[in-house]
């Protein structure tokens, strides 16, 4: 059973130095990350993934205007008209400010001016916290790994950004090699159906692929100490909590286990370590913070099984410490009122501390 101890009284003096943000701004929204301050293209190795402009209109149709494209692109109908391209960019756009779908041109460099390539995207439905992915590459760049790098980005960038849990996709059985792409960013089969594709008018047998993060960052490893034995491992976290009763939540960024996922800041004990040396290792590598240990309290624990580790997580309560917390792991922060933490989507072992800290704070 978790125990909460007495509230820590508050210091006085010095207050934490956290800025001042509305109350409206403490509520996780449905809009994407990209609406305040616009979409920064993703970059590959060699690729740019940007919004379609209205001067792609004229290489996307020479491009999507091939039955051989056409055919494997469910909505898409041939013959593709030039109007078309110009209208499909018009909404695409719309829907990008909307949140609803986020359509990306494809370009590469020839001769160093840019060219478009294809175009990826995903859908997003936000009651189901669920992504549709769709990607497309004009014939003359197949073969060289353009889908794979693009839809690879897109899909790892959305986990990391997006209010989805989970990533769809559908291939018909006559595009194996759109099926090798899946497969190789690390999408499962999941079954098989039917869907209605434009270009062919008819239904078409299609194969269907599911992603979650864990099959696109992989699952956190701990070394087991017997054989057979689930590892334990020990992790810290802190609850800082502002002058206006706010805490800060930290979203993990892409490339890390759990992208995308909201979490109190903290980590790994290294060997010989306390939790509280760890934690004020931690915030200063993670916010640029420095917390004395006397003022982390104990406050509650976390214990959860995942597949193969057992997690043990002391969660501590901080509302002093020197300098204003800063992203400096690409991680994005957000202060949250106690009664909004359950609006932000967090890993398993960290749900059950939100109601002790909403009934505490």
């Amino acid at each position: 059973m978790t125990a909460a101890p007495r509230k820590p009284r508050r210091p006085a003096r010095p207050r934490p130095e956290a800025p001042h943000v509305s109350d409206a701004a403490d509520a996780l929204t449905a809009a994407p990350a990209w609406q305040a301050g616009g979409f920064v293209p993703l970059k590959t190795e060699r690729l740019t993934l940007r919004p379609f402009q209205p001067g792609d209109a004229t290489g996307l149709h020479r491009l999507i205007n091939n039955f051989d494209i056409a055919k494997m692109l469910e909505l898409v109908a041939f013959p593709y008209h030039r109007e078309t391209a110009d209208e499909w960019i018009l909404s695409s756009n719309r829907n990008l400010a909307a949140g609803t779908s986020c359509q990306l041109a494809i370009t590469g460099h020839e001769r160093e001016q840019e060219v478009l390539v294809g175009g990826v995207g995903i859908t997003v439905d936000r009651a189901s916290r669920t992504g549709r992915l769709g990607y497309w590459v004009g014939q003359k760049y197949w073969g060289h790994g353009v889908a794979t790098e693009a839809a690879g980005r897109l899909t790892r960038w959305s986990f990391a950004n997006l209010e989805i849990d989970r990533i769809s996709a559908g291939v018909a059985t006559d595009n194996p090699a759109s099926a090798a792409v899946l497969r190789r960013i690390g999408f499962r089969q999941i079954g098989a159906g039917v869907q209605h594709f434009a270009s062919r008018g008819s239904d078409v047998p299609v194969l269907l692929f599911e992603a979650s993060r864990d099959d696109i960052f992989g699952q956190t490893e701990v070394e087991a100490t017997e054989p057979g034995a689930k590892p334990l491992l020990l992790v810290a976290a802190c609850a800082l909590v502002d002058v206006d009763g706010r805490v800060l939540l930290a979203r993990r960024p892409e490339g890390k286990k759990m992208a995308g996922l909201w979490e109190f800041p903290g980590g790994k004990l290294n060997p010989g370590e306390t939790p509280e040396q760890a934690l004020i290792r931690e915030l200063k590598e993670e916010l640029g913070i420095d917390v004395a240990a006397v003022c982390l309290a104990p406050f509650a624990f976390a214990s959860h099984a995942y597949e193969g580790f057992h997690l043990l997580m002391p969660l501590f309560l901080c509302r002093r410490w020197k300098g204003i917390p800063t992203p400096r792991e690409n991680q994005t922060l957000a202060w949250v009122r106690a009664q909004r933490l359950g609006d932000y989507e967090m890993p398993p072992a960290d749900k059950p501390l939100i109601p002790l800290l909403r009934d505490f704070l």
